[in-house]
């Protein structure tokens, strides 16, 4: 039986809630056909957020890692491809930091991509019928900090990993012209993301549809 470690962040800016949080509690323990998910809370806190992830990784020894955030703006669940060695934070995290055109790691590769298999996770995901794209641009902040973080951490590992945003929920766009999606989808379709890793050992090759960058 495959592992599948799934993270969220807890809410940062001026949020109360984090729909990656929310989702990934109610997944935990969760069995797949072939796996199971295990969880756990990241901080939007520059380099804790990496240190935490890579601690629960060394609890759990999972095969498979999915970290998850939120992206408003965004209308579909989006595995991103590639993350960046650059944090350029547009708001302070959790703590009050806010690097500007600094290395994630210094003198690291200038990217890591995904080692999940995005595109069969958008053709699953489409098949339940569930808004999906794959994404090119992770941003800047703590969900790509992370992303990168991660990827590095893992990078003479077998265990994969890669990062998926989801949209915000409808209480969190009140009063705003951001599209959301309901928490039920969001779980749903992150439960489909995590089947869809542990039955594809390789990505399909299929003609890509990609998201606006955040």
């Amino acid at each position: 039986m495959k592992t599948v470690l799934m993270t969220g962040f807890e809410p940062f800016g001026n949020d109360t809630i984090n729909p990656s949080l929310e989702a990934v509690k109610q997944l935990d323990g969760c069995l797949l056909d072939g796996g199971i998910i295990v969880t756990c809370q990241v901080p939007v806190v520059h380099d804790k957020a990496i240190a935490t992830v890579a601690s629960t990784i060394e609890k759990y020894q999972p095969d498979h890692v999915i970290t998850i955030g939120q992206a408003a703006g965004r209308d579909a669940i989006t595995p991103e491809r590639v993350a960046i060695n650059i944090d350029d934070y547009r708001i302070e995290d959790n703590e009050g930091n806010q690097p500007i055109d600094s290395a994630i790691i210094p003198n690291g590769p200038t990217a890591y991509f995904s080692t999940l298999p995005i595109k069969a996770i958008v053709h699953r995901l489409t098949e339940h019928g569930i808004a999906a794209q794959i994404s090119n641009s992770a941003g800047t902040f703590v969900c790509n900090h992370l992303f990168y973080g991660i990827q590095h951490y893992l990078r003479s590992s077998t265990i994969t990993h890669g990062f998926i945003h989801i949209p915000l929920i409808p209480e969190q766009t009140t009063n705003t012209n951001h599209p959301s999606m309901d928490l039920e989808t969001i779980i749903k379709g992150l439960k489909v993301a995590a089947q869809a890793v542990v039955h594809h050992k390789q990505d399909i090759v299929s003609k890509s549809t990609t998201s606006p960058t955040c």
